[in-house]
């Protein structure tokens, strides 16, 4: 059963049983020596197991002697001068590694050298929450006392701190983004016969229990307004699709809002374009784009943001039936600009062209930024660790990128141009959707960019980072959430209303 842990904040503590755990920069000694350890037991410990303190290592005593607690965990910090919002999150996220059977924790998190503001206290419990994590609900075998030694009921946790007050105010903060987080990685998670558009559009529109307004468009009415493109995916599914449209009023009345565009192919076996079977139990998971605009508009409501946002979410599944677009098929996007089919698994571009435009047309947004596992090709490039930012607006971009190093959702810039542009030229129609297999994410992102007109616009394609990355001390889930954090701390950084 997955872990979770209770918070409090206080600015002192006595120590009765269970785990303690304190702090140590690389060079220093532990926090709160006096208290935490009377006897010396750490000093002795250090010295035999030649502990150094460098980031994230962790000496690990049990039963003190001395000491009233059952446990005392050193956790080394490194350098304390280097250390940045990321590592705090990180620290956290080892310390909850190391605290499965645990039932009551108290974290000392002031030790000399470190300077332990409110706000990295708060990315402290955000990454124990974060690394507790676990996709668990179709286990039907848990043991009361499994391997991982999860518990049943959650841990408390103190967390002591002379920013206490300040602390626990920030905290609150840092939950909104972890429960944004999470609604991104379940809805990834979730296997496609569960989630389908219906049912993913029925879950976006919780959101409303956050004072967030939900509209959800269905078949009937999107083609009326001309989502040839979009539709064109849908067909071959005998389960509709849905176009979701999120809005938070949370910034200056009558004020241009920002837009975030997911790409939520909620399962995609390529249409008639079938894909290879090894692997496709994946693509469930090509609905991550939606799913972080989802996460990133609970954590704006939750966290009363101050600026108007506006989510799209496109919502389909792309199967090979007998009513299934054909490759060589032309559709009519909602712009009016025709497209030539020539791969049905070349779908994601075409369920934005849509989405992208009718927020254009319809918010006037200020800019607009979407989020798609669009390519493969993303992968080759850039392997898991960072996602491919395009964008037809040097400021927007590098505001996207300084928010990618502050949250460490990294992204790297690829470039657009006129010569790859002519890559997607149809015979037939205005383009095709695919431009043939070399720069295949720069074409694609060519393909979007015509959907935009002149608004400042970002394509982020995640398709290496939002499902089957890399795990870490913040991360043990298939499904990453990446996409919430990096834009929560874009539009802090670039979008709201100064208090």
């Amino acid at each position: 059963m997955a872990q979770t842990f209770q918070f409090s904040f206080a600015d002192k503590a006595e120590i009765g049983g269970g785990t303690v755990v304190c702090l140590m920069a690389a060079g220093g000694a532990a926090a709160a020596s006096a208290t935490v350890d009377p006897a010396g037991v750490l000093a002795r410990a250090g010295d035999a197991m030649k502990f150094k303190a460098r980031a994230l290592s962790v000496l690990d005593i049990v039963a003190p002697q001395g000491l009233a607690a059952d446990r005392l965990i050193v956790l080394g910090m490194g350098e304390a001068e280097k250390l940045t919002a990321h590592d705090w999150l990180k620290a956290g996220g080892a310390a909850a590694a190391k605290l499965k059977r645990a039932e009551t924790v108290t974290v000392f998190l002031d030790a000399p050298g470190l300077a332990v503001s409110a706000e990295a206290a708060a990315d402290f419990a955000l990454g124990m929450q974060m690394n507790a994590y676990r996709f668990d609900r179709y286990k039907t075998k848990k043991k009361e006392d499994d391997e991982a030694g999860e518990p049943t009921a959650p841990t408390a946790v103190t967390i002591v701190t002379a920013q206490a007050t300040a602390a626990a105010e920030a905290a609150t903060v840092a939950k909104s983004v972890a429960e944004g987080v999470f609604l991104a990685r379940d809805l990834v998670n979730l296997p496609p016969n569960v989630l389908g558009p219906v049912e993913f559009a029925a879950r976006a529109k919780e959101l409303v229990s956050l004072g967030v307004d939900v509209e959800i468009l269905t078949e009937a009415e999107m083609a009326p307004l001309g989502m040839g493109a979009l539709l064109g995916v849908a067909q071959g599914s005998a389960r509709p699709p849905r176009l979701v449209i999120l809005r938070w009023n949370g910034g200056s009345e009558g004020e241009a809002p920002v837009a975030f565009i997911g790409k939520g192919v909620v399962f995609d076996s390529g249409g008639i374009s079938i894909k290879p079977g090894a692997g496709m139990e994946d693509m469930k998971g090509d609905m991550g784009g939606a799913a972080a605009v989802t996460g990133l508009m609970h954590v704006l409501a939750a966290r009363k943001a101050r600026v108007n946002a506006i989510g799209i979410l496109g919502l389909v599944e792309n199967m090979p039936d007998g009513n299934a677009q054909r490759p060589g098929d032309i559709v009519t996007s909602m712009s009016g600009q025709t497209i030539e089919i020539i791969n049905t698994d070349a779908e994601g571009r075409l369920v934005l062209c849509d989405a992208l435009w009718y927020c254009n047309e319809r918010f006037k947004p200020k800019l607009m930024i979407n989020l798609a596992t669009l390519t493969g090709a993303v992968m080759v490039a850039l392997g898991h660790h960072h996602a491919g930012l395009f964008s037809n607006d040097d400021a927007l971009a590098d505001q996207l990128l300084d928010a990618g190093r502050a949250s460490q959702e990294k992204l790297w810039r690829l470039p657009l141009g006129s010569e790859y542009d002519k890559m997607i030229d149809s015979k037939f129609a205005d383009m095709k959707n695919t431009g043939g297999r070399f720069g295949g994410s720069i074409t694609a992102a060519q393909f979007l960019k015509r959907f935009v007109k002149d608004t400042p616009w970002a394509h982020l394609d995640i398709a290496g980072t939002a499902m089957g990355s890399p795990t870490d001390e913040i991360n043990q889930s298939w499904g990453s959430g990446f996409g919430v954090r990096l834009l929560d701390a874009f539009v802090r950084a670039s979008c709201e209303t100064k208090a």
